[in-house]
C-alpha cells in the first residue's frame, strides 16, 4: 500500500506538473498572441478605425511629432486616406508657405500655422543642375533687353553678370509658385543664366521634394493661377540671342494626368498703341501679373525696358472657349502697380484686392474691383508698412481664413503677418488687444493704427529670419 501510494503520489505530482505546465503555456501563447495583435494597433485596446477617426481630428502641427512614436503611426500620418477623412470631417486647415530669400544665393521655404501661430521649416529644394538646361551661359546681356518683374530683378541680374558662377550658388532664381491639389510647385527659373524648364513639387503630407514632367518651354518669372485644378503659367522670359527675351506662350498641367497642354499665346493688344516706332521697338510688353478671378485668368501687362515701364492694361483668358480678350479697360488701366509695375493682388471670398503703394514708404493703401462699375476702389486708406527700400519684394498680400493678410517687415526687419479684422467684427476688444501692433510694427508711427475707421491691423505671427527678404507665398489647405 505504502509502495503504491509511493508510486502514485510522484506520478500524481508528475501529471498534475504535466497539466499545470500545458495549461500555463498555453495561457502564454494566448497572452502573447493577444501582446501581439496590440502591439500592431496604432492605440492599445483600440480598433485601428477608431485610432484613425481620433488622429484625423488632431491638429496638423502635432503629425511631424506623432509620426516618431512608431513606423505604423509614420505610414497613418503620411496617407492620403487620412487626408480625405480629414476634409470629411470639416478638418483641414490652412497654412501659409513663404518663400524667403537668403543672402541672395539661397532660397528658403518656411510654413505657418495660423491655429498654433507656429511655424516650420521645409526641406530645402533639390540643388540639382541639368546640363541640357544651360549647355551654355549667356555670352552677355542687352541692358535695353532686360526683363523682369521689378527694377531690383534686374539690379540682380545685373550683379549677377559680375560674378562668375553666381547662379551655380542660386539656382530657382526667378522660379514661378503655384499651389494646386495640396501641394506646392516650383517652375523653372535661372540655372547658370539660361531659363529652365524642370517642375518640382512639394507634398506637405510626406514632407518631401519630387520632379514632375517639365514645362514645354523654359522660362523665369512666369506668372501662375489655378483654375478647375489645373497649373497654368503664362509669360515671363527666356533666354534669346542678345539677353532675355519677353514669352507671350502659355500652358497648363493637370495633376490628374501629369501632363502639360499648350495655351493660345496671350496677345498683347495695346502693345501697338505706341505713338513712335522708337517706343514701340524700345519697350518690350510683359505679364506683371497673374490672379484667378470669376472663373478666368486675369493677367495685367506692361512695356518695359529698365529702368521704365508703361502700364498697357491686361489681358484675360476663359478657359470655357479657350480664348483671350481684352481686359475691361478700367481694370487694367487702374490696376495697382508695385516696382516696375508688377501686380500685386488676391481674391478673398470672390472679391478681387490689390494692394497700391503710395508715395511715403511707410503705408500704403488696399483696393478692391468693383465689376459692375469696371473701376478700382480704397477700401483700406492706410496699410502699416515699414521703410524697405532697400528689399526686393517688401511686401506680400495672402487670403486665408476669410480674410486679408499682408505679409511684410516689422522695424526689427522681423517678419511679420498682419490680418486685416473689420471693427464691426471685433466684439468687445479691448484697445490694447487692438493695438497688438503697435509694439513691434508700428510703434513710431501709431496713428496709423487708427487711421481707419473700418479695420484694424492685428500681427498673428511673427518670426526672425535674419537678413532674409520675401520672395512669394502660397495658402495651402489640406
Amino acid at each position: 500500500m505504502g509502495a503504491i501510494l509511493s508510486l502514485a503520489g510522484p506520478k500524481s505530482r508528475t501529471n498534475d506538473y504535466h497539466e499545470v505546465s500545458q495549461n500555463d503555456t498555453c495561457k502564454r501563447q494566448r497572452m502573447s498572441s493577444c501582446t501581439y495583435e496590440e502591439s500592431k494597433r496604432l492605440i492599445p485596446n483600440l480598433p485601428d478605425e477608431l485610432s484613425i477617426q481620433i488622429i484625423a481630428r488632431l491638429p496638423r502641427i502635432c503629425y511631424p511629432h506623432i509620426r516618431l512614436v512608431s513606423q505604423k503611426w509614420k505610414e497613418t500620418v503620411t496617407s492620403s486616406e487620412l487626408f480625405k477623412l480629414r476634409k470629411e470631417l470639416g478638418k483641414t486647415e490652412e497654412w501659409l508657405y513663404l518663400l524667403t530669400k537668403i543672402e541672395e544665393d539661397k532660397l528658403s521655404w518656411h510654413a505657418f500655422d495660423p491655429l498654433s501661430r507656429k511655424w516650420q521649416r521645409l526641406p530645402r529644394m533639390p540643388n540639382v543642375v541639368y546640363e541640357q538646361e544651360y549647355t551654355r551661359g549667356l555670352p552677355w546681356f542687352s541692358i535695353w533687353n532686360m526683363v523682369g518683374p521689378s527694377i531690383k530683378i534686374a539690379d540682380t541680374i545685373r550683379g549677377w553678370l559680375g560674378r562668375k558662377n553666381s547662379f551655380d550658388q542660386m539656382p530657382f532664381c526667378g522660379c514661378a509658385i503655384g499651389a494646386l491639389d495640396g501641394c506646392l510647385y516650383v517652375l523653372g527659373g535661372f540655372c547658370k543664366t539660361s531659363t529652365m524648364k524642370c517642375v518640382w513639387r512639394f507634398d506637405p503630407i510626406q514632407n518631401a521634394w519630387s520632379k514632375v514632367p517639365a514645362m514645354s518651354t523654359s522660362r523665369a518669372y512666369g506668372k501662375t493661377g489655378i483654375l478647375n485644378n489645373k497649373l497654368y503659367v503664362v509669360g515671363g522670359v527666356s533666354r534669346g540671342q542678345g539677353g532675355l527675351a519677353p514669352l507671350q506662350s502659355a500652358e497648363v498641367f493637370d495633376p490628374s494626368t501629369g501632363t502639360w497642354s499648350e495655351v493660345p499665346s496671350m496677345p498683347f493688344s495695346k502693345a501697338q498703341a505706341l505713338p513712335t516706332a522708337f517706343l514701340t521697338d524700345m519697350l518690350k510688353p510683359i505679364a506683371t501679373g497673374l490672379t484667378p478671378y470669376m472663373g478666368r485668368l486675369c493677367v495685367s501687362q506692361s512695356l518695359y525696358s529698365w529702368p521704365f515701364f508703361v502700364d498697357v492694361g491686361g489681358e484675360i483668358y476663359d478657359p470655357e472657349t479657350n480664348s483671350w480678350i481684352e481686359m475691361p479697360n478700367g481694370m487694367g488701366d487702374g490696376w495697382p502697380a508695385r516696382q516696375a509695375g508688377t501686380k500685386l493682388s488676391v481674391v478673398v471670398d470672390g472679391e478681387l484686392y490689390a494692394f497700391d503703394p503710395s508715395s511715403s514708404l511707410d503705408s500704403g493703401k488696399i483696393k478692391v474691383y468693383d465689376q459692375q462699375e469696371d473701376a478700382w476702389k480704397v477700401v483700406i486708406r492706410k496699410v502699416p508698412m515699414c521703410d524697405l527700400a532697400g528689399s526686393e519684394s517688401p511686401y506680400l498680400l495672402a487670403g486665408f481664413h476669410g480674410k486679408l493678410h499682408v505679409i511684410t517687415k516689422d522695424i526689427n526687419h522681423d517678419i511679420a503677418i498682419l490680418r486685416a479684422d473689420l471693427r464691426n467684427n471685433l466684439g468687445s476688444l479691448s484697445s490694447s488687444s487692438c493695438s497688438v501692433v503697435a509694439g513691434s510694427l508700428l510703434h513710431e508711427h501709431p496713428e496709423s493704427l487708427a487711421e481707419s475707421d473700418t479695420v484694424v491691423w492685428k500681427a498673428i505671427g511673427t518670426k526672425d529670419f535674419g537678413s532674409s527678404d520675401l520672395v512669394s507665398c502660397q495658402v495651402i489647405d489640406i
